[in-house]
């Protein structure tokens, strides 16, 4: 416990000086951060009260009323009495104040864009992930909405690459398994039957998240493969909400059954096929990916 406190507060100096947040005035702008943070709730919100404010922004009342105090002796907020309770004043920013969150939120992206320049594509991908587990383990769990949407240019080599990244660092399996993910992936979209089959990509603010894909076994049986969940996505039911889609999408195309392949060393995915019904039919042990592994097989019969 002790070395994990000692490294956050390592990162939080690191950071708070990285963005900033030290400076005499928070991005050169002349505010403190705290001014800035209510400056950038007025403009969010458009008209607030003082105490749904502080609630907000964490701040005490008295602080707060201080930090209103200043920024309306330099014309930055107006006050007026609310129509339908005239004993609440609300608060807005006024044209002065808006025109100071603009020099503020472009500041803030031109820091921020300065700070990630020098980072590629996928360098950008890993810290946009670890941003969100450190939200997500700390109790603030991004609140965008995830998007399931068709594959767009990138995307199918981008199944290829997290599948064979997250099972060599999860399992150590080899290229054994990333050939055979490149296989899946290059057969379901050589003659793609788009009314039987489907892959979808799991998106959140244009982060691919994950993905899925159900493919045409039979006429009568379906076959879902490559579900796959982004570390810093687990936990918030994505998977489920995938193999949920792969059900749903069988059932309108007219399948009676689905199966699917997986490995007892799974155990979050096994989860949730059994939630969905899915039946264990067959297993055995088998080294195709280095390590022994043990293979299963799921069957859902959809009636």
């Amino acid at each position: 416990m002790q070395a994990i406190i000692q490294r956050a507060r390592r990162f939080n100096r690191f950071y708070t000086g990285a963005i900033g947040m030290l400076d005499e005035g928070y991005l050169g702008s002349g505010f403190t951060l705290a001014e800035a943070r209510v400056i950038y709730e007025l403009a969010s919100r458009r008209t607030a009260i003082a105490s749904d404010l502080g609630a907000a922004l964490g701040l005490d009342p008295g602080y707060l009323s201080r930090i209103l105090k200043r920024l309306g002796s330099q014309g930055l907020i107006l006050r007026v009495r609310g129509e339908r309770d005239r004993r609440q004043t609300l608060l807005s920013l006024s044209p002065v104040g808006i025109e100071a969150f603009g020099g503020l939120d472009d500041g803030a992206k031109r820091s921020m864009a300065g700070l990630i320049a020098h980072l590629d594509a996928a360098s950008l991908d890993r810290l946009s992930a670890a941003m969100d587990e450190i939200e997500t383990l700390l109790g603030r769990p991004a609140v965008s909405e995830v998007k399931l949407r068709a594959p767009e240019p990138g995307d199918l080599g981008w199944v290829v690459e997290r599948h064979a990244v997250h099972y060599a660092r999860d399992q150590g399996w080899n290229s054994v398994f990333e050939s055979l993910v490149a296989r899946i992936v290059a057969d379901m979209s050589a003659a793609p039957d788009p009314a039987r089959e489907r892959c979808w990509i799991a998106e959140r603010d244009g982060r691919r998240l994950g993905c899925v894909f159900l493919a045409k076994e039979t006429d009568q049986t379906a076959r879902l493969r490559l579900l796959m969940v982004e570390p810093a996505a687990r936990g918030l039911g994505l998977g489920r909400q995938l193999s949920q889609a792969c059900v749903a999408f069988a059932r309108e195309a007219g399948y009676r059954e689905i199966v699917l392949w997986t490995h007892a060393e799974l155990t979050a995915a096994r989860r949730i096929y059994a939630s969905l019904g899915f039946e264990l039919i067959d297993a055995h042990i088998h080294h195709d990916f280095g390590p022994p592994a043990t293979s299963e097989t799921w069957r859902l019969a959809l009636g």
